[in-house]
């Protein structure tokens, strides 16, 4: 099996990745990145962005959370993260709506900005409301967004609904809370976030 190394941070979307790693159950090594320190060279060779998170798996370099994700399923496909082929509309339609038009919304709203009602065509996701009318039509009635069985798509569908549900910027409407707390406690999950919280920057004692 070919080397993979993870370059994250504990306070970003790596938290997606650790989580779809730890479903996935491949080994790997953890590069850390702070935020307010240069990048290693090493990454800004695969990635000139220098962000996280960042996989290089072999010799192929990935990036951008849900790519990562979904290529993760793919290359691990004994971990049943990815429906058959010929079954992955909804696994493909919201596993990149929540990586574009829904980060966009509740990014926005977590800014304080309103698009203003006559250049709402513009944006890749019209209005906030409109995002999460989306959102409910996905989840209502389902445990997972892509059929019978979890999915790559849960796991970034999932984040983003957590993450937006514990700062105020999803609307806790009653289909959306009942999927996340049907994904919140997944072993890997709460595994991939002892992980992560065990390397969150500590408090210097003054």
């Amino acid at each position: 099996m070919s080397y993979l190394r993870f370059f994250t941070s504990p306070m970003s979307r790596g938290r997606i990745v650790r989580w779809m790693l730890e479903e996935v159950g491949c080994a790997y090594d953890t590069t850390l990145v702070a935020f307010d320190a240069p990048r290693p060279d090493v990454l800004l060779a695969a990635n000139p962005m220098g962000k996280v998170p960042t996989i290089i798996h072999g010799d192929r370099v990935v990036t951008e959370g849900a790519a990562i994700c979904a290529y993760l399923a793919d290359a691990f496909p004994e971990a049943g993260l990815a429906p058959a082929p010929q079954d992955r509309a909804d696994y493909y339609r919201w596993l990149f709506f929540a990586a574009s038009p829904l980060e966009y919304a509740v990014t926005h709203k977590a800014m304080g900005l309103e698009m203003p009602s006559d250049r709402e065509i513009q944006m890749g996701y019209g209005n906030y409301a409109r995002a999460m009318d989306t959102l409910e039509m996905a989840v209502s009635g389902r445990t997972f967004v892509a059929g019978d069985s979890f999915s790559a798509a849960d796991v970034y569908l999932g984040s983003q609904v957590g993450w937006g549900l514990a700062f105020g910027t999803i609307e806790p409407r009653p289909a959306i809370t009942a999927y996340w707390a049907g994904l919140k406690d997944r072993p890997a999950k709460l595994r991939a976030d002892r992980i992560d919280d065990a390397l969150m920057p500590q408090d210097n004692p003054a």
